[in-house]
């Protein structure tokens, strides 16, 4: 169980005083360990061997959390800090360089920062600008966002968002508007994948959905059903699989998770019909088998022409959509499951033994899991997207760390 501090949109605790000491920058490797032992009840499971030491920094000072004991085997305590609340569906989140984070929302268009500022109640929030041109309906609307990894010189911002016609990729610098790099995605009530973000390769990669298209997954010159990778000027990257296409993966239902391991690996949630939901391990021109199968394939044929998943779930306990990588724990954040799932992995890309849920129906849907960079992670929930009644302060985005020697320990 955890316990959450409650407030208004910039959060007070109120039941442990604030500390004068900001926490400290955590290693990935560190998180990681504190992140798998808290899931896990017994001692077993995350092989990370000996955390390394903490290298110097300083993060934006965050409200105390307020913590309750893990029952973990290693003896963790996990911490849940709510850093804003009373949003309206936080759809992406991305990080810049003076430690702050933009944050879409997906019906009201709004670009908002979140932090680094703070005071005794927290870190502060504010409204950037609203992209006039997001249409939101059904699921469209303003989605995912990136932050050009050459931010600081220059300032340039992407998002991915629905107009009337379609669902595009734009850049911008903040405050103007945006100028569309890619257009014509398909575009439905449903179905509008949305995810950015930058790749190891320093190339942006999009997710698009099948807009309730079920065809268009297995097309290659449609971009609906797929993973895209560009140029931030919007073109086919150099090694696409496919010459002068964005297409990167293709074969996809509704891809809105996307991480990358050390060894520069990307992984993806999938979104199932109403059977089976899926981590992915993806590979460059390779067939996930959307609509063909759902789930795994069974072997056969489908095992020689379709990629199977890592790992399946019933659409009721994942129906997952964010992703973050903290070294080998690969988080999903689930919307209908209303849970984390910790999926560890080996070196070589394998899962490690069981995946464990973490946070079940402590926050409602959870839409967003991003990796800080102080080595804790920030969720977003989505509870006013007319799935769930939504909680006076909801939607929230609140902070996990991790005590006993692990992630945010003040």
């Amino acid at each position: 169980m955890i316990e959450r501090t409650d407030g208004t949109r910039r959060e007070r605790t109120t039941l442990v005083r604030v500390s004068a000491r900001p926490y400290p920058r955590l290693s990935r490797r560190r998180a990681a360990v504190a992140l798998c032992a808290a899931a896990v009840l017994v001692t077993s499971g995350c092989a990370f061997g000996e955390p390394e030491p903490d290298p110097a920094g300083e993060p934006p000072r965050f409200p105390t959390p307020s913590v309750s004991p893990s029952q973990s085997g290693a003896g963790q305590q996990v911490a849940a800090t709510v850093l804003a609340s009373r949003l309206q569906i936080p759809w992406g989140i991305a990080f810049l360089p003076d430690g702050g984070a933009l944050v879409t929302e997906r019906d009201t268009a709004k670009i908002l920062k979140v932090g680094p500022e703070s005071d005794t109640n927290g870190l502060k929030v504010s409204t950037v600008q609203t992209v006039d041109e997001v249409d939101a309906a059904g699921e469209g609307g303003l989605l995912g966002i990136a932050v050009s990894p050459a931010y600081q010189r220059d300032k340039t911002v992407f998002i991915y968002y629905s107009t009337s016609e379609d669902n595009r990729v734009a850049k911008l610098t903040l405050g103007a508007r945006p100028t569309p790099i890619v257009t014509g995605i398909p575009l439905s009530g449903i179905h509008n994948g949305g995810r950015l973000g930058f790749g190891p390769d320093g190339f942006l990669y999009a997710t698009t959905g099948d807009a309730s298209e079920r065809g268009l997954s297995q097309d290659l010159k449609s971009l609906g059903g797929k993973i895209l990778r560009m140029t931030p000027a919007g073109k086919p990257a150099p090694g696409n699989p496919y010459p002068n296409s964005l297409v990167w993966s293709y074969g996809h239902r509704n891809v809105q998770g996307i991480a990358w391991d050390s060894n520069k690996r990307l992984y993806a949630t999938e979104f199932g019909q109403n059977q089976w939901d899926e981590i992915n391990l993806i590979t460059p021109g390779k067939n996930y088998g959307w609509p063909e199968v759902e789930g795994r394939g069974g072997g056969g044929a489908d095992a020689e022409k379709y990629v199977e998943p890592l790992v399946t779930w019933s659409t009721a306990e994942a129906s997952c959509s964010g992703a973050a990588m903290i070294d080998r724990v690969f988080v999903a954040a689930c919307l209908r499951g209303e849970r984390l799932w910790l999926v560890e992995l080996t070196a070589n890309g394998t899962v490690l033994g069981q995946p464990r849920p973490l946070l079940v129906g402590e926050y409602g849907r959870l839409r967003t899991a991003v990796a800080a960079p102080d080595g804790s992670l920030w969720i977003s929930t989505s509870n006013h997207d007319g799935k769930r009644d939504p909680a006076p302060e909801d939607d929230r985005i609140f902070r996990l760390v991790f005590s006993g020697g692990a992630a945010g320990k003040s």
